[in-house]
């Protein structure tokens, strides 16, 4: 397995890029949550079909490159041998940069495990990515995964994870941890609450505002708070502006007491038994 240490807060790039209006502000936004420690980016081919990769490649541009790390993610149907290294390429050239610190498959496809294991880690021996993982897998694709060779060395999963989509917690999440591979939470603001189960209200939820009361918080940071206290979890909301930015980077400092974490579990139970991975 290949462990590598990621940062437990940083930036999403879903759905940048997209307005060309918007490109100042959002460049402006990544630039500021660098400078507040929030170093990880993510990003894919997928988001805007490679705009938020070209943004984000000019939000880095000039940095020192060790100083900070870039994430994207490979679409499915280019995840086999006859396409897989060139989308890394395009990726690059995008993001302006020699070198992914974590390449991900998106979303499981029809190309075989096997095939894209020995992929990735041949962008690895040819320098073009740090690390390989996978997203949107649950704990059946994790074990198939591992069966297959080189499949041990995936680095990381990503997927949705926030207060009001715990279904993780009872598998996927001790399997992981066990075998070392992180885990990447995306969507950790459950896009303002519309993703939560069973119309759960994640903006003005009583159990929710109270604990960002008592802590002089926001309920976004109260969110993020609970994704972060979990070792081996990085949270990657998305921010397009600098006052969600500074507001993310916050969240980090809050020291949620043990009995405000249960008043929270009450409100927004952990899984009790399998549930369907939530995917967005």
């Amino acid at each position: 397995m290949r462990h590598i240490p990621f940062p437990r807060l940083g930036q999403g790039g879903w759905m940048i890029g997209e307005d060309p209006a918007r490109a100042e502000e959002e460049i402006a936004a990544l630039r500021l949550g660098l400078e507040l420690g929030l170093t990880l980016i993510d990003t894919a081919e997928m988001y805007g079909e490679g705009r938020s990769e070209r943004l984000i490649g000019r939000a880095v541009a000039g940095r020192p490159r060790e100083g900070f790390a870039l994430v994207s993610k490979v679409y499915p149907h280019n995840a086999g041998r006859d396409r897989l290294r060139q989308s890394c390429e395009d990726s690059l050239r995008r993001l302006g940069t020699e070198y992914l610190d974590l390449y991900l498959l998106h979303w499981r496809g029809a190309v075989p495990l096997a095939e894209t294991a020995e992929g990735m880690e041949t962008l690895v021996r040819e320098g073009k990515i740090r690390a390989w993982g996978v997203s949107n897998f649950d704990t059946a694709d994790m074990e198939e995964l591992w069966s297959v060779p080189g499949g041990d060395r995936c680095a990381a999963n990503q997927v949705l994870y926030h207060i009001g989509s715990r279904g993780i917690e009872y598998d996927l999440l001790p399997w992981m941890a066990e075998r070392g591979v992180a885990c990447m939470a995306y969507c950790p603001l459950a896009q303002g609450g519309r993703l939560a189960r069973m119309g759960q209200d994640l903006r003005s939820g009583p159990a929710l505002l109270r604990a960002a009361r008592a802590y002089h918080a926001t309920v976004p940071q109260i969110l993020l708070a609970f994704t972060l206290r979990r070792g081996g979890v990085t949270a990657i909301p998305k921010a397009g502006g600098a006052a969600h930015v500074r507001e993310n980077a916050a969240a980090l400092d809050l020291r949620i007491q043990p009995e405000d974490w249960a008043a929270l579990d009450e409100a927004f139970p952990p899984p009790t038994s399998k549930m369907h991975l939530d995917i967005e």
